[in-house]
């Protein structure tokens, strides 16, 4: 585009936006031949990239509407500073990663400033689940959303807002190539053994709350056959209270911290414990049998249930219109569940287990790579929106 540098400012609040984010960071480097600079938030893959992060994004990871209480008084302290930081820097772009509730006040205090920056949001809040008054009020604070799903642009564009679908970025992670062998081969896993993946979440308060569940289930397996062994694949923001937790439960299971041995896992695996979000459309893809399992604050579920306008939160099953993946929220999120049906898995002696199966081939079908990568396409529709807002200057 030019000679000059661009200068791009990323915002991720929480692993997998950092992930998403460090993909994007790649892909601009490569379109623009490596003519950009960066700024912003972000996590450990995107200070890889070449980010330095203005705070730790652990300060972010937070999750329930009760939950988050406590938090508000230091977030709003992290959203001044980025503002501040944002009108130093002076960016060609401003492009928020997820965390709508965090990325929202962003866009909303730098439209008040008048600073004629183009301003981008990556990856589109679930107005087709709850909140579905956001997408008429979305146009105000940002010029262009990207969306993972091709069914997500029709809910913005009659309501004034750009919204471009790119893909989801589970087609292009680091799982589709990781190598089961090896993973089994540096940890001394002998082949006999069925390797199951437990998998807690990414943030504090979603450890405290689903961890000593999931450590419960693992006694039991542990109890009925002694040739399971457990892995837990944990990040930065969680990692000292996984280990933490673990250790006081006296239970033998590996701990691991990056992502190729995460993914390790994933491939190695013959079922998997996880908390819902993304990572459960890695075990899709991984064609991992697997079990989500969640619980929030009795106040943020009746709240949830209160608001929420569809019928599955997992994202297979909403993506193929039936429960193909077990949902074990609240109430139903106890030791008991999970451990009866990773054992159904394991021994491949329950309808579900075909269920999956072939369900998840239908998932990886709708995901589809398409001639680009996500992360791709979404750096060719920034990058002109850089130079159309260039040329209105």
């Amino acid at each position: 585009m030019t000679d000059k540098k661009l200068k791009i400012y990323l915002i991720a609040g929480e692993p997998s936006g950092d992930l998403l984010g460090s993909r994007l960071m790649r892909a601009l480097k490569q379109k623009t031949e490596n003519k950009i600079k960066f700024y912003g938030v972000g996590g450990d893959t995107m200070e890889a990239e070449g980010l330095k992060s203005l705070f730790d994004i652990s300060d972010l990871a937070v999750m329930g509407l009760v939950e988050v209480l406590p938090s508000i008084p230091k977030i709003l302290g992290l959203i001044k500073r980025t503002v501040t930081d944002i009108e130093r820097v002076k960016p060609d772009v401003v492009i928020t990663v997820d965390s709508w509730s965090f990325s929202s006040r962003i866009h909303k205090a730098l439209r008040k400033k008048n600073l004629n920056i183009p301003q981008v949001h990556y990856v589109a809040p679930q107005v087709w689940a709850w909140k579905k008054k956001r997408a008429k009020t979305m146009y105000k604070y940002i010029d262009l959303l990207l969306t993972l799903f091709p069914y997500e642009p029709k809910y913005f564009t009659p309501y004034h807002l750009q919204a471009e679908f790119v893909g989801h970025p589970v087609i292009e992670s680091e799982v589709v190539h990781a190598d089961a062998s090896q993973f089994r081969k540096k940890y001394k896993i002998s082949d006999d053994k069925k390797i199951i993946t437990v998998l807690p979440g990414s943030r504090k308060n979603e450890v405290s709350k689903l961890l000593p569940v999931f450590l419960q289930a693992v006694a039991k397996l542990q109890e009925e056959n002694k040739n399971y062994f457990f892995v837990i694949p944990t990040v930065k923001t969680v990692s000292e209270n996984v280990k933490k937790m673990v250790k006081a439960s006296g239970q033998k299971i590996l701990i691991v911290e990056n992502q190729n041995d995460r993914y390790g896992a994933f491939r190695s695996s013959s079922a998997a414990i996880a908390a819902s979000g993304t990572v459960a459309l890695e075990l899709a893809i991984c064609d991992v049998p697997h079990i989500i399992a969640y619980k929030v604050s009795p106040l943020t579920a009746l709240l949830v249930k209160r608001f929420l306008k569809i019928e599955f939160v997992n994202l297979s099953n909403i993506l193929i219109g039936r429960e193909i993946v077990p949902e074990l929220l609240q109430e139903r999120c106890v030791s008991g569940n999970i451990a009866a049906y990773i054992q159904h898995f394991i021994n491949q002696d329950d309808d579900w287990y075909e269920k999956q199966k072939e369900g998840f081939a239908k998932v990886r079908e709708i995901l589809g790579q398409g001639e680009q990568k996500p992360s791709e396409n979404a750096a060719d529709i920034i990058l002109n929106l850089i130079g159309k807002a260039k040329k209105e200057k």
